[in-house]
């Protein structure tokens, strides 16, 4: 039988690359990120995946993407959108052009590439779209005026399409980030961090595969990660 085809939109070192392996296990995974050197090496690591290069703020080179991924693998079966990335400062710092282009890799992206897998997930009437979401989505810090309303429109379509896809069989979900993920980087900057004190995004990860496949009598729209020392 034919693997099903998951596309991780956003592959880099932290939960992007924990995603990949992840769904591997039973998918084809098409990786998609801004650069294919990390994601090329990923690819060859994991097999049965196939790398792509795309900035997720261009709408038209996102669109083509996805359809070369149906071309090369078959038609998406589960979309996991991890690109997240913004612009951070107060509303005195940041100037407009970093925060639309937050507002389009966080939610114009996410409408384009849900835009692409949709008709192939409404002919087979089932299919998975997971958000890697965060907290910023819910409340605006001092230094989130670009990031915070971006995450807010992401969680609102993914809200929207959840309601609106629902009955079509296809499962929209939102992991709510709460908490600083594990990669190197994080550590560098908080050496003095317990390691209970970070999201390991291989358990992200296995989040996010569950939600994939959860039964549609008891399906989940939004669920919080965060180690158990988080304040929330």
């Amino acid at each position: 039988m034919t693997k099903p085809v998951a596309a991780i939109i956003g592959v880099g070192p932290g939960n992007g690359a924990a995603l990949a392996r992840r769904f591997a296990d039973d998918h084809r995974v098409a990786l998609v990120a801004r650069t294919a050197e990390f994601s090329q090496s990923l690819a060859t690591e994991i097999g049965d995946a196939k790398a792509y290069a795309c900035d997720v703020a261009d709408r038209a080179a996102l669109t083509a993407t996805l359809e070369q991924i149906a071309a090369d693998l078959a038609a998406v079966d589960t979309l996991v959108y991890n690109a997240g990335s913004g612009v951070w400062g107060s509303v005195e710092e940041i100037a407009p052009d970093g925060f639309e282009t937050s507002w389009r890799i966080n939610a114009a992206g996410l409408l384009v590439a849900a835009q692409a897998v949709i008709p192939a997930m409404k002919e087979k009437k089932r299919g998975a779209i997971i958000v890697i979401g965060a907290t910023a989505s819910r409340r605006g810090g001092a230094k989130t005026a670009a990031f915070a309303p971006a995450k807010a429109a992401q969680r609102s379509l993914c809200e929207s399409m959840a309601k609106h896809l629902g009955p079509m069989g296809i499962h929209v979900a939102l992991i709510i980030i709460d908490g600083v993920v594990d990669i190197p980087r994080t550590r560098e900057r908080m050496p003095d961090k317990p390691d209970d004190f970070f999201v390991k995004p291989d358990d992200v990860a296995e989040t996010a595969h569950w939600l994939a496949h959860q039964s549609p009598s008891a399906w989940s729209f939004e669920v919080e990660a965060r180690p158990f020392g988080e304040r929330w």
